[in-house]
């Protein structure tokens, strides 16, 4: 009987395309699915006449395998993982692998790790980025947890990874939820940089009165420059496409509610848990809310009408604002991302490697672009780095487009037209520039309601004052 390489349960679009990927790279693979029919379909299409094995129950996938068993699970995150580790662990066997290739949240990935080791079996959270094209064609795969399962599952990860300048971007990350925590970040970077795209979009369209077709044609020489990466190629795509039915470009027929699955809100919160300031990637997911807040908006039009009155600007003038303020705030944004991760590695002990982490991501993942090469190179220079803004290179671009970016806020602001994810980001770079801030207030007042004390700049310890006597000369008393 033929034995298959690995397995993967969870035949939806993603779990086809990789498994489909696999076998394209020589691999023999045999599939499951919680509903047979679904497996029946895979395989009398898309498998048909291919190294796929179909199976219909987890005992005949565990037979058709080869040992050490590799199980990749392409289900939906949450329960489902939890339900199927439980009956993977009734066929599998000591030393035996299971893979989670979904979303999941890191410190479940954590959990389940410890659970399926104490069974004697290894466990492993691959954070897989590139959708149903990258699954297909090389996704960018970040796995963590069990170490000893790396040997294993390399050949098969690395082959059907995406590869830049001849390296997969496919390496192992770490311990237990390192994997998922790496994928998670990405992510967020991910919100807030399709946020950033969406508001440049909008203020070309409302400030400067472009159609589709003026817009695709920035979007596309904008990809063959600097601010290459495949979130703007396939914008420029999107704005080329006119609608059969109407005629009409199929942007403007696009509600803009827009939806969400968890891992944007997931790191945000993580860096309000780690202290982080991650205020960008935060504001991707706020936008995302407030737009499905449509009662609210649609009250507030009646309310507070905006007349969208085109001003009179020079184009040119502005489109280069726009080009210097996105590419400064997606810097920032990476820059948000990368500190997280930072203190998420010295938190949790991962011991993370940002400048390979940045070279993962250079291909088949969402948030490619030409400048992660740059990442790298800084991390190289310096592992230390505090800041990724603090790297030459860094410093260099965000001087050279200062000025444009603070023209677009400034505009933006002046003619009501929202753009929280750019206006965050200059404020983040406003903040952490800034010698001296306004928090020394904040510390007083802390004291003063709370008695929580605060630092001063002249000495060392801690201090309290009672603000509240009549007398305006007061004591710092050290407590």
């Amino acid at each position: 009987m033929q034995k298959a390489d690995i397995g993967l349960i969870g035949l939806a679009v993603m779990g086809e395309n990789l498994v489909l990927n696999m076998e394209s790279k020589g691999f023999t693979v045999t599939v499951h699915n919680r509903t047979p029919e679904k497996t029946q379909k895979f395989a009398e299409g898309r498998a048909w006449g291919k190294n796929i094995l179909p199976t219909y129950s987890l005992n005949d996938l565990a037979k058709n395998l080869k040992t050490p068993r590799k199980v990749m699970l392409m289900v939906k995150a949450g329960e489902p993982v939890d339900i199927f580790i439980e009956k993977l662990l009734e066929v599998l066997e000591p030393g035996d692998i299971i893979i989670d290739g979904g979303n999941s949240l890191y410190s479940d990935t954590i959990r389940r790790t410890k659970l399926v080791e104490e069974k004697g079996l290894l466990y492993v959270g691959a954070g897989v980025s590139g959708g149903e094209e990258g699954a297909l064609n090389g996704p960018s795969i970040m796995p963590g947890g069990s170490g000893k399962a790396w040997k294993h599952i390399q050949p098969i990860f690395q082959t059907i990874s995406a590869w830049v300048d001849e390296k997969p971007c496919c390496q192992w990350i770490g311990e237990n939820g390192s994997g998922h925590y790496v994928k998670m970040v990405h992510n967020g970077i991910e919100y807030a940089d399709m946020q950033l795209i969406g508001e440049t979009y909008f203020l070309m369209k409302h400030l400067l009165g472009f159609n589709m077709v003026e817009m695709k044609d920035i979007f596309s020489d904008w990809n063959s420059g600097e601010l290459e990466s495949y979130l703007i190629e396939i914008t420029a795509d999107i704005l080329s496409k006119t609608d059969q039915e109407t005629g009409k470009p199929l942007l403007e027929l696009i509600g803009d509610e827009a939806g969400q699955k968890g891992t944007g809100k997931w790191t945000s919160q993580e860096s309000l848990d780690l202290g982080v300031a991650a205020p960008t990637i935060a504001e991707g997911v706020f936008a995302r809310i407030i737009s499905g807040a449509k009662k609210q908006r649609e009250a507030a039009v009646e309310a507070f009408p905006n007349t969208d009155a085109k001003p009179s600007l020079d184009s040119k003038r502005i489109v280069d604002c726009l080009h210097q303020a996105l590419f400064a705030s997606k810097i920032i944004v990476y820059a948000q991302g990368f500190d997280l991760l930072r203190h998420a590695s010295q938190q949790y002990g991962w011991e993370l490697n940002l400048g390979e982490i940045a070279s993962l991501w250079r291909g088949g993942c969402i948030i490619r672009a030409q400048f992660l090469q740059n990442i790298t190179h800084a991390y190289e220079a310096n592992p230390d780095l505090e800041n990724l803004l603090l790297a030459p290179y860094f410093q260099k671009i965000l001087k050279q487009n200062e000025e444009g970016w603070r023209e677009i806020i400034a505009l933006a602001i002046k003619h009501g037209l929202p753009i929280p994810a750019l206006s965050s980001a200059i404020s983040y770079f406003d903040g952490i520039r800034q010698p001296y801030l306004w928090t020394n207030l904040v510390q007083a007042q802390r004291d003063y309601f709370g008695a929580h004390g605060y630092g001063r700049i002249d000495k060392g310890g801690r201090f309290h004052t009672e603000w509240q006597k009549a007398n305006d000369v007061v004591i710092s008393e050290e407590i």
